[in-house]
This record gives C-alpha cells, structure tokens and sequence, in this order.
C-alpha cells in the first residue's frame, strides 16, 4: 500500500518576535495592555529572533541532503513568514518541491482580549476571565477569538493536505506556540488532559523543533513516531540565546 504519510515532519516555533519582548515588559510592570501598535499578523521578529532564524536555517542546511526539508509551510504572520524564508533561502528555492504560506497555520486568534496581559483580561472582562477558568483553555472562545479546538480543526484539514500532496516528502511547518501545541495534539493522537499537561510543563521555545518520522512497521500502514520535542540544539550550538515566552495575549495556564 502506498505510504500516506511524510518520511518526516518539523514543526517549529518561529523566533523572538518584538511582541514576545512587548509582553514581558508588560507583565514585569503589571501592566493590563501590551504595548505593541502593530496588528498580531503583522509583529516582527526581535533582532534576537532574527539570529534565532539564521541559527535554525544554518542547523537545516547542515544536514545530508537527503534528510534536509523538501517541502516548507509557514504560518503567513510576518514573525513566522520571517523565520521560514531566512530557511528557505539558506536552503535554496530550488532545492525545494514546495515553500508555501497557509493562512490556516496562523496563530490563535484572541478576539477581544488580543494584547491584553491577564491582569488587564481579568480586570477588563472578568466575567470572561472567570468563564475561561471554568471552561479552561482547550474547549474557552474569547468572543471574537478561538478556542484550541478552533485551532485544531483548521490543522486538521493541514494534515489532510500533506497526506494527499506530500506523501513521502520531508515537511517543515514554521507557525505559533499553539499550532505547535495542537500537532502535537493530533499526531501523537492526545487528549485535552495530555496536552494541557504538555502546555503546562513548559512553554515552547522560539525556534524550537519538534520533529517526526515515518514508521512503515507500526501499525497497518505505518506511522508518524516522535523523535524529540522542543529541541533547542540549533540555537545552542550556534552560541544563541534560548527564549520561550508566551505569544501575545498570554493566558494562564490551565
């Protein structure tokens, strides 16, 4: 039977962005409102996330050529745009079969609460912010926003383009905190008490790498086993700075 799957998945966190910076300052401060002016699509990366970008193209250009990414997809916000076509070009263009923007890889979307810390959610909506508490995190839609499982079902239709058009191929995904979150969720087949585990346990880093190859003697068909997850080495063996902050708004942990 033909391999349905991709000999090898990355899914990889982009790098600092200047609202991860915005934001800490912000919570450091106690402040209810991240100042940043730009629109989430359009948040840049930090000079930190720009060496962060060049460290994890340089450790992808470094493998045999035979194991390096044939396919590249990235979340189109401009911090996950930045960190996948410092890869790409490292890479070359060519040497790639696709290197495709998906707007269904963008970051969750945050409705009302969009650059609020959770001291201004809870001061600003705190019926909302009790709701989310009773809710929790997986299953809470902030009005205008989505909730995880709005994530999830949009990646769902992801892997159903990389079954039917990358079948074989090695496929690297540059996206979100959350989109990263929310893989992991669907192809180690999870539940919502498994992942909040994992969310809870540490935030992903920027640029991190979470990386997955193709079984073919498990299961029927084969399947997609975890090799590591938030790998950090790109960035240590090239002397860079590991951050791991929460994108903007954060939420806690639940």
């Amino acid at each position: 039977m033909e391999q349905k799957w991709p000999q090898q998945i990355w899914v990889v966190r982009h790098g600092q962005s200047a609202g991860n910076v915005a934001r800490e300052l912000a919570e450091a401060a106690s402040e209810h409102l991240i100042d940043i002016a730009d629109r989430d699509v359009d948040v840049p990366l930090s000079d930190l996330g720009v060496r962060q970008a060049h460290a994890l193209a340089a450790w992808f250009a470094a493998l045999p050529e035979r194991h390096r990414p044939s396919v590249v997809l990235y979340s189109p916000y401009v911090r996950a745009r930045g960190t996948a076509l410092t890869v790409i070009e490292r890479l070359g263009r060519d040497s790639l079969l696709s290197a495709v923007a998906d707007e269904r890889l963008r970051e969750k979307e945050f409705g009302i609460v969009d650059r609020l810390t959770p001291l201004g959610i809870a001061s600003k909506y705190p019926e909302l912010h009790e709701q989310r508490k009773h809710v929790g995190k997986f299953y809470f839609r902030p009005p205008g926003g989505e909730s995880w499982c709005d994530v999830i079902l949009r990646l769902r239709s992801v892997i159903d383009t990389i079954t039917r058009e990358y079948r074989g191929e090695r496929v690297l995904i540059i996206a979100h905190q959350v989109i990263v979150n929310c893989f992991r969720y669907l192809l180690e087949r999870m539940d919502e008490e498994t992942i909040l585990a994992v969310d809870r346990a540490s935030d992903v880093p920027n640029c991190g790498v979470t990386s997955y190859a193709f079984d073919p003697n498990l299961g029927k068909n084969g399947k997609l086993v975890l090799q590591v997850a938030n790998f950090v080495a790109p960035l240590e063996d090239a002397g860079t700075p590991v951050t791991a902050k929460p994108d903007v708004p954060a939420a806690p942990k639940s």
